[in-house]
């Protein structure tokens, strides 16, 4: 995969706000895990047409920091659909200043569940 182009589809877009900083100024890494989290489970409820719960985090690596004012866009890619789960590849990008310059600081793996109306889970099936 390139280093320099995102991989996947635009999900979501969300900006680094003071809030969600650290005692060093950069954004809280579980911040940026809770969007790829929210990216991710739209991604997985589209294909399987159902609820999604997240069953597991497969690998996380964080590259850069994300700073306040960075606009973070977070790109998705179904990797594999399983007879009830559905794996999601994603790539966080952060647009620094405002400006077009764009930089990745995270990339992960994330499995999500499709679940029935009662929270069982269900098969996704071939949509």
């Amino acid at each position: 995969m390139s280093d320099d182009t995102p991989q996947g589809e635009l999900t979501i877009r969300t900006i680094a706000m003071p809030g969600d900083t650290n005692p060093s100024g950069d954004i809280f890494g579980g911040w940026v895990l809770s969007q790829m989290d929210i990216a991710g489970g739209i991604t997985a409820t589209e294909r399987s047409k159902s609820r999604v719960a997240t069953v597991a985090v497969e690998a996380m690596t964080f590259i850069a920091p994300v700073k306040v004012g960075d606009v973070l866009c977070v790109y998705t890619t179904i990797e594999r659909v399983g007879r009830t789960s559905i794996s999601v590849f994603m790539e966080a990008w952060a647009r620094r200043s405002r400006l077009q310059e764009r930089e990745k600081v995270t990339a992960g793996r994330f499995v999500y569940v499709a679940l029935d109306d009662e929270g069982v889970p269900k098969p996704v099936g071939n949509q």
